[in-house]
């Protein structure tokens, strides 16, 4: 049995074929414009996203046994409008766009965050859906009137692919509609936003087949006409499942750009606290909890490339693997502000501590400390939220760094692993398909026999609890520059 993994991404559609082994057949990647403005806009033309996903699965499906069942990962909370003639009303507004800030205040200090939190479990910030929603409503109500269907990226593709109007739990948590505890739509939310339930999707978990390929959507993609179609998940979840976090207690580090922690739970928790942790549904028909740094992977490749000037990242730690918890230099990571725990977009990145005899090893192995105290503070709120974390499985760029990878796990106190699956949401997708198709009874089933451990690195106890003594430091930075960071943002 073959499927096929679909991960509509920010610049690219990428697609893997994978067998019931878990082998990687052919994979393909085609790009398609992002459009980006002064004013903080971000759009794509979902026309765009389908034209490059149908060429993509013509290319790789090529002299191919047939495809048993396609799924997705799609980047998330970008809003998707169709008229009832299935047009498309307007370009995509995407999930990094930022022209949302005063509907997020109105629905956050109007509305309120305790009805937020009690409806959708989570509050308003620039990048959900529903804060576009209202947007459209303020800014364009005569589109807004003729909106028929809302959807999601990857909805829209599988929409295509099937005519079914169709959504999974785990993207859904992120459009600020979904009663993630209730799994369900929230009514109190569709009508602040002037919807109706007829205008949102019908809601399955991510591994179940909402139908098969249409007649037509065969003839653009070479797909059959018996493949089914699994809804799939939104990106990180999907990306979690493709590096095995199923189980509750399990996470995944994505040290990507950004920094994402990502918690595996059999039980659902909200925070209501200020410190931003998503509470959403996970791709496994569970829950998760999920914190992001802003600067992770791109803290290290702004000091490395931007101020070092050399792209040499293993010459430049050779000498820290001795020096692992005797540092004593610190950095903030927040070059591009940061979303977990503070959610202040003002914060800026921050040396501190270097004295005379600080040698440029120290600040080059500051910046790797910084973001593992960043993943520190997730990891603390989700603590905090009763929930025991028992290990870590590693991805992204920053993951290839031995000397990074144990610092994480003396910093978090916990197992860090490496993991023989480097693909991440599109193999994560075809897990999904995988599953919709019969081939594995449910998805931990799969990633247990699919995904294993390759390096595995043990925090270091001395080096743990020197971290432990450091970490309090850390975070007083924050606590006694927050009001500098403000002063700063009003300086012309």
């Amino acid at each position: 049995m073959l499927t096929i993994g679909i991960d509509i991404g920010t610049s690219a559609v990428k697609l893997l074929v994978m067998n019931e082994s878990g082998q990687v057949i052919r994979t393909v990647s085609r790009e398609y414009p992002l459009y980006m403005y002064n004013d903080g806009r971000s759009e794509q033309n979902p026309k765009d996203w389908w034209d490059e996903t149908a060429a993509g699965l013509k290319e790789i499906t090529q002299g191919l046994e047939p495809i048993a069942a396609v799924s997705f990962s799609g980047q998330m909370h970008g809003l998707v409008a169709l008229d009832e003639h299935d047009n498309v009303l307007r370009p995509a507004i995407l999930w990094n766009d930022q022209r949302t800030q005063a509907q997020c205040d109105y629905l956050n200090n109007v509305i309120g965050r305790e009805k937020l939190l009690a409806n959708a479990a989570n509050i308003a910030l620039t990048g959900f859906t529903a804060p576009k929603i209202l947007w459209m409503r303020d800014n364009e109500r005569h589109l807004f009137d003729k909106i028929h269907k809302v959807m999601l990226p990857k909805d829209y593709i599988a929409y295509k692919l099937t005519g079914v109007f169709a959504t999974d739990y785990s993207d859904a948590s992120g459009t600020l509609l979904l009663d993630v505890a209730r799994k369900d739509w929230s009514d109190t939310l569709l009508e602040i936003m002037g919807l109706t339930r007829a205008q949102v999707p019908a809601l399955y978990h991510s591994y179940q087949a909402i139908g098969t390929v249409t007649p037509k959507a065969a003839d653009e993609t070479g797909l059959p006409v018996a493949a089914k179609v699994v809804i799939g998940g939104g990106d990180q979840a999907v990306g979690a499942i493709g590096t095995g976090t199923v189980k509750s207690g399990t996470c995944s580090v994505s040290l990507g750009t950004s920094g994402v922690l990502f918690v595996a739970a059999d039980d659902f928790a909200v925070d209501t606290g200020p410190s931003a942790i998503h509470s959403f549904c996970h791709a496994t028909g569970q829950y998760h909890l999920m914190g992001v740094t802003l600067a992770a992977a791109g803290s290290a490749k702004w000091w490395y490339e931007g101020i070092l000037e050399t792209s040499d990242y293993e010459k430049e730690q050779a000498a820290m693997a001795n020096n692992i918890g005797k540092n004593n230099v610190y950095y903030l990571p927040y070059l591009s502000g940061e979303r977990t725990p503070h959610n202040d977009p003002l914060a800026r990145g921050v040396f501190a501590g270097m004295s005379m005899t600080t040698t440029r090893s120290d600040m080059t192995q500051a910046v790797m400390e910084g973001v593992a105290f960043s993943l520190r503070d997730i990891l603390s709120r989700v603590k905090d939220l009763g929930h025991t974390v028992t290990a870590a499985r590693i991805i992204g760029g920053g993951a290839k760094s031995p000397v990074w990878c144990q610092i994480i796990a003396d910093v978090l106190h916990l197992k860090v692993e490496k993991i023989n699956a480097t693909e991440g949401p599109a193999f994560g997708a075809a897990i999904l398909a995988m599953v919709g198709a019969g081939a594995f009874g449910t998805v931990e089933e799969a990633c247990d026999k699919l995904i294993r451990a390759t390096d595995v690195y043990i925090p270091n106890q001395p080096a743990a609890e020197s971290y432990d003594r450091h970490y309090p430091i850390y975070t007083g930075l924050y606590a006694a520059l927050v009001g500098s960071f403000k002063a700063m943002s009003q300086v012309q």
